[in-house]
């Protein structure tokens, strides 16, 4: 690998897979939207190329003259006034990448997916890579898009393209401008916004973690095949002890709710948004009832199959309330 794309570049861990390319002297050309902030790759020595991922002869140009392919650009939300918008970036925008990729002769694409692309297990069992996808009634439009985009990618894998799937779990660290629901999760917390707790669970990893296992999946990857990017599987109850712990609330415990009312309540909070603030609510019936389940996944082919070494994930979660307060989204 001497020259590398990075579609979403200048996003949360596109801009991380940028800094371990030039760990590795790799050579970057960084893809970002047309008059998207450059904060997270300010000051590296890239080329940056402005490309609407729904252009394809800017695809194809953006494309051109690089050996390797990391296609990270997409739509991560919980609501959208208008959901047309993530179909056609998460969907369409991949398809883009991937022909051109395909026409250029592009030596390998590595994929990111994500673990809403994979199936979830009952109860607290561990999912992996070949657990069959079962959300297609959830009504998740961020979940089915990578899902459906996942397989135009296997597909292209099948019809001679060698790509690699990547699939992050929920990560955490600094430079999380926007910030992702999942750094929102954290702010919710500390700041107090998030009042209750219910059941479920997640598998949250570090976001440096995430960037070597792209770098690693493009190196030692087989052809067509997924790898999941996480670490430590928690419940949501465990989830916020630590978050308040590392944060200096050791006995702030938020009272359970059942996921019913928890819906009921954020239905509420969605039509406010829907008609009223046209701004994204706390949370949704959609959201509460996908995080209601245990999202607990195996990392064991990452770790085994491409060498992941794994950071603990306190470190990972200081590091976030660290970086949020440092940048003004939280009180010192």
């Amino acid at each position: 690998m001497k020259k590398a794309l990075v579609t979403g570049a200048a996003g949360f861990i596109g801009s991380h897979v940028v800094r371990e390319l030039l760990k590795e002297n790799i050579e970057v050309r960084a893809m970002v939207r047309p008059g998207e902030p450059l904060t997270n790759l300010s000051g590296l020595e890239i080329e940056t190329v402005q490309a609407d991922i729904l252009n394809q002869n800017a695809v194809e140009k953006a494309v051109n003259g690089v050996d390797t392919v990391f296609h990270l650009a997409a739509i991560y939300s919980i609501w959208m006034k208008d959901w047309s918008t993530i179909y056609e970036v998460n969907i369409q925008g991949s398809r883009n990448v991937l022909w051109a990729a395909l026409k250029a002769g592009t030596q390998r694409v590595v994929y990111t997916s994500s673990i809403a692309a994979i199936g979830t297990s009952p109860g607290k069992q561990l999912s992996n890579e070949k657990t069959p996808f079962n959300q297609y009634d959830l009504g998740n439009h961020y979940v089915l898009t990578k899902y459906l985009s996942q397989q135009e990618a296997l597909g292209f894998a099948k019809n001679g393209l060698d790509l690699v799937v990547v699939n992050p779990c929920f990560p955490f660290g600094e430079n999380d401008i926007a910030p992702t629901p999942t750094g929102k999760s954290i702010l919710d917390v500390i700041s107090g916004l998030a009042r209750f707790q219910y059941r479920g669970g997640i598998n949250i990893v570090d976001v440096n973690d995430v960037a070597r296992g792209h770098l690693l999946a493009a190196k030692k990857g087989k052809t067509g095949e997924l790898y999941i990017l996480g670490n430590k599987n928690l419940t949501m109850g465990e989830f916020i002890r630590t978050v308040n712990r590392i944060a200096g609330f050791p006995d702030r415990m938020l009272p359970g709710l059942p996921v019913a009312v928890l819906k009921a309540g954020t239905s509420v909070l969605k039509l406010w948004s829907d008609y009223i603030s046209h701004k994204p609510p706390l949370s949704t019936p959609v959201e509460i009832h996908y995080t209601s389940q245990y999202l607990f996944f195996d990392v064991t082919k990452a770790k085994t199959e491409l060498g992941l070494e794994l950071s603990p994930v306190e470190t990972s979660i200081e590091k976030s309330i660290q970086w949020f307060r440092e940048n003004g989204y939280l009180k010192k």
